[in-house]
């Protein structure tokens, strides 16, 4: 939403003090979990206020306090929906329910991106579509600040499904982050994310997780833990939520830790070993432990004064002290099955999933699931690291097209810049906005628009000659629309100056044609736009290709160059002009000899 800096900023006025007071009220109603106390925190007294429209064209109101730094904003033509800024949520970081994400998607956040399913490590217990939420980064054992607010773009069931559905998309559109052209406005924009708080520390939104089950409440701290993450990574004064009191991380007595073990040994039976075949079996107990028990421990325990880290869960600091005590209690309770091995050590034989303790259980986040989301997030970060590396030196084509003539006269009627060069994507938009605006579309058949009804449409796209034209297809008055504005290309090459120009770029022709006799060459033209030299081109060709090569004018152009290959080289030059970063579109090739040899 902010990811530029905006379109228009009116002037900033003081806010009178009836209209603060109206503000503070909207504020307690809206977020019911704050006091009185709070309405003077969050709403200060000396506050400012600006409209401003976005770069994308979207309306809105901000807040700011005495000092400039941007409260609480509006978005939208008369919305009365009131949406914290990053400033605010690090005075109250759990004001908004959250969702965590890993280290790796939190610059993509900030660089305008919606949070997408796969990337959400922990959220809520309770949410619907719509609903505002912040995002922080996942810290383990502790809680993060928000560095992201926004409106969720699916329910928890939604989130549920996709744990075990491999489910994509969108999880959070993504209102207003740290950092961006909202945030740039305040006094601490170059501030840092505070650091991160301990779990237990009595928050409400810690409070609220524990209202559920342990598994949803283990879910929910550890989406505590995430959202706040994000909060850090948004940015904050030394007056923020960096002061929040702290407390150590909670005391899990003998008694948790091995309820803890059991939770886990319930949730391997329920999800990896009743899938095991009998030839797996029997097993080392060394193998069962590190194997199934330990990855699914959940990554929460609910203590006596908060909540801990499941991965620091040791049988050491049970009621068992060791992992055979443990296992035969297990056994004993009918959960699995032991037999002595050599050096006093046990085996188990068989596992009982159809346990009605394993009925019971309700499934949890583990740690192997956490471990996994956070390395298929460092996954894809080096697959799209990679991948911006291998785009460095491509070569970037953009073809677009600017009003001309006619159709000058549409684009002001659709309210658009008449000097700007439009891609074709965007095109569309404005003639489907228009179309829909001015009732165009064709009520028996949507395909066709009624393009007679509007004057202006009607002058842009008609032919020369051609009257009474009532209704054509959407495709075909897209086309006309397109093919009477001017064209335009632009050439990016890292390194080099930007290449804009008008006219339609055309592709590196490769021609393979018999001369001189029964010898057979290759001839490359048009490579110069591609801010390719013939003389260095030749050369390469001529090692490439282990063949000899020549330079000359095109015939009748003494500007553009022609390169010549001995023998049929298609293969080696197509290879060597990808290898430049000229994209395979735009390199065409034909064989003139095998024409030839078909028309014989």
């Amino acid at each position: 939403m902010f990811k530029k800096p905006f379109a228009d900023l009116k002037t900033i006025a003081p806010l009178r003090t009836s209209h603060r007071r109206k503000l503070k009220q909207r504020v307690l109603e809206s977020y019911k979990e704050l006091q009185p106390d709070d309405g003077d925190v969050l709403v200060p007294e000396g506050l400012h206020w600006q409209k401003f429209t976005t770069y994308s064209e979207e309306p809105g109101v901000a807040y700011f306090s005495m000092e400039g730094d941007p409260l609480w904003f509006t978005i939208g033509k008369d919305s009365d929906d009131l949406i914290p800024t990053v400033y605010t949520l690090w005075k109250r970081p759990n004001l908004l329910p959250f969702l965590s994400t890993t280290s790796a998607v939190v610059p993509k956040l900030i660089n305008g991106a919606d949070l997408m399913i796969p990337g959400v490590v922990q959220y809520p217990t309770s949410l619907v579509p719509d609903q505002l939420v912040s995002i922080t980064q996942y810290h383990t054992g502790k809680l993060g600040f928000p560095i992201a607010v926004g409106r969720m773009a699916v329910s928890m069931e939604t989130l549920q499904r996709a744990e075990d559905a491999n489910v994509k998309g969108k999880a959070v559109y993504v209102l207003h982050t740290w950092r961006d052209a909202l945030w740039e406005t305040g006094t601490e924009k170059a501030a840092d994310v505070p650091e991160p708080r301990m779990l237990g520390d009595g928050s409400a939104a810690t409070a609220d997780v524990l209202e559920g089950t342990q598994g949803e409440a283990a879910n929910a701290s550890e989406q505590t833990v995430e959202t706040q993450g994000d909060e850090q990574s948004t940015a904050g004064g030394s007056s923020g939520p960096a002061a929040t009191t702290q407390s150590a991380q909670a005391v899990l007595t003998s008694e948790d830790v091995s309820h803890a073990l059991r939770s886990a040994l319930l949730q391997a039976l329920s999800t990896t070993l009743h899938k095991l075949p009998l030839s797996s079996f029997p097993m080392p107990a060394s193998t069962f432990w590190s194997s199934y028990v330990l990855p699914a421990r959940p990554t929460q325990v609910v203590g006596a004064n908060g909540l801990a880290d499941g991965s620091a869960v040791d049988v050491k600091h049970s009621t068992h002290k060791s992992v055979k005590a443990f296992l035969k209690a297990c056994a004993k309770e009918g959960l699995i099955k032991l037999k002595d091995a050599k050096g006093g050590d046990v085996v188990v034989t068989a596992v009982f999933p159809k346990h009605p303790a394993v009925a019971e259980h309700r499934p949890v986040q583990t740690v192997k699931d956490v471990e996994t989301k956070q390395q298929k997030a460092a996954d894809r970060e080096r697959q799209e690291r990679e991948a911006e590396e291998k785009l460095k030196g491509q070569i970037r084509i953009t073809e677009s097209l600017r009003p001309f003539q006619n159709t000058v006269a549409w684009f002001a009627a659709a309210e658009k810049d008449t000097s700007e060069l439009y891609t074709l994507n965007e095109l569309k938009t404005i003639f489907n906005t228009y179309v829909s605006a001015k009732n165009l579309i064709n009520a028996q058949d949507q395909q066709y628009i009624n393009v007679g009804e509007d004057d202006i449409l009607l002058t842009a796209i008609r032919k020369k000659g051609e009257i009474d034209l009532e209704f054509l297809k959407r495709e075909e008055v897209l086309a006309r629309l397109k093919d009477h504005m001017q064209s335009w290309y632009e050439i990016r090459v890292e390194g080099r100056d930007v290449v804009r120009k008008k006219g339609k770029l055309k592709p590196i022709q490769i021609v393979v044609k018999v001369r001189q006799g029964r010898k057979a060459c290759t001839l490359v033209t048009g490579f110069e736009p591609y801010s390719l030299d013939a003389d260095d081109l030749a050369e390469e060709l001529r090692r490439v290709c282990a063949s000899s090569t020549s330079v000359s004018s095109v015939h009748g152009k003494s500007v553009d160059m022609e390169i010549m290959v001995q023998g049929k080289q298609t293969k080696a030059v197509t290879d060597l002009l990808m290898a430049k970063g000229v994209p395979k579109k735009w390199i065409e090739s034909v064989d003139m000899t095998a024409e030839k040899k078909k028309k014989k």
